[in-house]
């Protein structure tokens, strides 16, 4: 009895009917395959399993109990007939009429040419990287990378991509050209402009030569000093140095080297070099050693000079010395208060005018004996005159003998000393 009605039930069963989402897919998108049963029979507990193909080929892993199929991306190689198939539990099946794909394939468009590194500048030894990019196109597409205005074609590549590269590993002073790429979807080839390579070169070891009419160098001649790289791109910097202290450079636009003139003196004998440099890395000459021949009047010359500037210093040293000794000694003097080196100093008097109408005034004279007795210092202030006043004679007898030892005062009345000053520094 369940035999029969299950006869029955595969006989009712329609025919499937398969859709496509989106119907008409372009290249490289998503694409969802439904079988649907539009008249099913009454019957809840009925179990399905649905198949897919394309052109009698199985989709997927195999068949399943859920009626759809995704297709993550499909390709243009992807197109053809797809239907789908349905099987009961007794094995009996049924086939959805045949439903035609079509991929649509997007020509390639706006195709360019980038490099690595950028603005086509790339130093000799280096890596140049050439970069084609398609803004627009779908499926496989081919690369193709050429070298110069004729088309020496260097590299043809095919992937599912807008970008492809090409690399030249070590870059050659001959690779400085003008590139471009292709790339081609099967609508045929879309080229890129045209990008100009240009090949930086680092400078060699450069040469320093040193340049003069006169087989020997004496003080007063003129030298030429040239260097030169003999490769590298220009501009290049040049610098010359003396005793590895800068004396001067110049930039050279094109190739050639550049020089320095120098005048010669005593000063400029020793090791001379030059350096190169334009971007990528400086490089130093080998040393030059230049010896100056110094004439004979010249060294006397020197010789005189230097003779006389040494004694100038020596002399000046000793008028400072003896400044700063006077200075201090006399520092010393009038800060020390010492009696004995300190005088009164005199007090001048009244002239005198003796026994004369027409008197006529004497200038009084004054004089430090400094007699030294012992512990005592006298000091004496006399004046000649025309005559001797008695009483003052008698008054230098009478108050001076007892303190005026009897020799100074003979002395003292010899003289005609008119007064005594007397200190005694006890």
């Amino acid at each position: 009895m369940l035999l029969r009605l299950l006869l029955v039930i595969c006989e009712l069963l329609p025919r499937p009917v398969l859709k496509a989402q989106p119907s008409k897919p372009i290249e490289g998108s998503s694409v969802i395959l439904t079988c649907e049963i539009q008249f099913l029979p009454q019957k809840s507990n009925v179990q399905f399993q649905f198949c897919f193909y394309r052109d009698s080929q199985l989709l997927a892993s195999g068949c399943s109990s859920y009626p759809e199929l995704q297709i993550p991306a499909i390709w243009k190689e992807d197109s053809g007939s797809y239907w789908c198939e349905v099987e009961t539990e007794t094995h009996s099946t049924t086939r959805s009429p045949r439903f035609q794909i079509y991929v649509q394939r997007i020509r390639i468009s706006d195709v360019s040419l980038v490099t690595q590194p950028p603005g086509g500048w790339v130093v000799e030894g280096d890596k140049l990287v050439l970069i084609c990019l398609a803004d627009n196109g779908t499926g496989d597409i081919t690369f193709f990378w050429y070298r110069g205005a004729l088309g020496l074609n260097l590299e043809t590549k095919t992937q599912r991509s807008l970008k492809a590269e090409y690399e030249i590993i070590t870059m050659k002073e001959s690779d400085a050209e003008q590139y471009y790429c292709a790339a081609d979807n099967g609508y045929g080839p879309t080229l890129s402009g045209l990008v100009s390579i240009t090949v930086r070169i680092p400078v060699s070891h450069p040469v320093l030569t040193l340049r003069t009419s006169e087989a020997q160098i004496v003080v007063g001649d003129v030298v030429e000093l040239h260097c030169e790289a003999l490769r590298g791109s220009p501009p290049i910097l040049y610098q010359f140095y003396h005793e590895d202290v800068i004396m001067g450079n110049s930039s050279a636009p094109s190739r050639g080297g550049v020089s320095f003139n120098l005048s010669l003196t005593e000063d400029h004998s020793g090791n001379y070099s030059c350096e190169a440099n334009n971007g990528h890395g400086a490089q130093r000459s080998e040393v030059v050693t230049l010896n100056i021949t110094v004439p004979m009047e010249n060294r006397i010359e020197n010789l005189t000079s230097r003779i006389l500037e040494g004694l100038l210093g020596t002399i000046s040293l000793i008028i400072v010395t003896l400044l700063f000794c006077y200075w201090f000694k006399r520092k010393i003097g009038r800060c020390s208060g010492d009696p004995l080196r300190t005088f009164p100093n005199p007090v001048p008097q009244e002239p005198s005018y003796l026994n004369s109408s027409d008197p006529v005034q004497l200038q009084p004279i004054y004089e430090n004996v400094n007699v030294v007795r012992g512990d005592e210092v006298y000091s004496l202030v006399y004046q000649i005159q025309q005559e001797q006043e008695p009483a003052a004679a008698e008054h230098l007898r009478t108050h001076g003998e007892n303190k005026i030892p009897s020799d100074i005062y003979s002395r003292i009345r010899k003289a005609n000393v008119v007064d005594v000053d007397y200190e005694d520094t006890m």
